[in-house]
């Protein structure tokens, strides 16, 4: 019964996707009504000036918020059931930070800069080089917070340690914009603040592509990751690899956080609220229920996300990083209150 009542929660979420995207893609400096919608997609007008405006500039936004919270929400879900932290996430433990570097790396080191819109111009091969950058950078920041916590038991040293590395990380981006040339700087600051839009079909399914491998990966380690809640060494008596649990964890989070950073910058609270969320609607913290429902409510996080982004009169699009900053905090805030009752 609670099994059937669970699923049809998620089928509920996931049917709620289908008008929070219509409502996205309608709203701009230029709404279009619903009904206009419809007829455009439906109608077979191809040639119409608000069938360019949905199909080359809606429509891939609006598929790229639901990439982006996928793949943050179960990339903060991994973490947080890897180190049995709740507010272990990509922004918080530097994983963000990491991808960043990465990127910044080829974008502004001085002799190799390229720039970001340079780099879109090189095709696949600039596409790949930012994403490859930007999941190494995820995935080295990633080891280093592994192998401290093997030494440091600590739940909030830990998170200490990954506020330094977030703080290192940013020193070395930061004599890296020293080093760089101006319209290099600018370019990078902009991708700093976080953006959907931009990013053409081909571009989003190489994003794809990420997603569902780093979904993959996750979804085989929903048993390991309920072992793991009843303690290491339980999880080993059961025949469980921790090492290979720890790696197969950290290749999936480095996958999906760092081709979302790649692709749309770094966007902060998606992976630590979505995940929360996703624990008060199932009410368990079985993680083949907790998958899903996290995919499904960061999807829908996002895309209400972008909605509001974009909701100005005057058509100025306010950066996504702060819109999912306004809006993840004080989840973040309410769950740590709650925890400590």
């Amino acid at each position: 019964m609670n099994k059937k009542y669970i699923d049809i929660k998620l089928i509920g979420l996931s049917l709620t996707i289908i008008p929070l995207f219509f409502i996205d893609i309608s709203i701009g400096s230029s709404n279009i009504s619903i009904s206009e919608i419809i007829q455009t997609l439906f109608g077979g007008e191809e040639e119409s000036s608000i069938a360019t405006i949905l199909w080359l500039i809606r429509i891939p936004k609006a598929l790229v918020a639901i990439l982006v919270g996928i793949a943050l929400s179960i990339s903060g879900l991994l973490m947080q059931a890897l180190f049995r932290n709740p507010m272990a996430g990509p922004s918080v433990l530097g994983i963000n930070s990491g991808a960043s570097l990465g990127v910044a790396l080829v974008s502004l080191s001085s002799g190799i800069g390229l720039g970001i819109n340079s780099i879109s111009y090189l095709e696949n091969f600039g596409i790949w080089l930012t994403v490859i950058a930007a999941s190494a950078g995820a995935g080295i920041v990633m080891f280093i917070i592994l192998l401290v916590a093997h030494k440091v038991n600590d739940n909030v040293a830990l998170l200490i340690v990954g506020m330094m590395l977030g703080a290192l990380t940013a020193s070395l981006v930061g004599i890296a914009q020293y080093f760089s040339h101006p319209d290099q700087l600018q370019e990078y600051i902009l991708w700093t603040f976080g953006s959907l839009g931009g990013i053409v079909y081909e571009q989003i399914t190489i994003l794809t592509l990420f997603v569902i491998l780093g979904f993959i990966i996750a979804l085989t380690l929903c048993r390991s990751m309920n072992l793991m809640l009843l303690g290491e060494q339980y999880a080993k008596s059961m025949g469980l690899s921790v090492q290979k649990y720890r790696i197969l964890s950290i290749l999936s989070a480095s996958l999906l956080a760092g081709s979302v950073t790649g692709f749309c910058g770094p966007i902060g609270f998606v992976g630590i609220a979505a995940p929360h969320i996703a624990r008060v609607v199932a009410k368990s913290s079985d993680h083949f229920k907790l998958l899903p429902l996290s995919a499904v409510i960061g999807a829908i996080g996002m895309l209400i996300c972008d909605t509001i982004s974009h909701i100005s009169d005057s058509g100025v699009v306010i950066p996504i990083n702060s819109i999912t900053s306004l809006i993840g905090a004080p989840i973040v805030i309410i769950a740590m209150l709650k925890g400590r009752k």
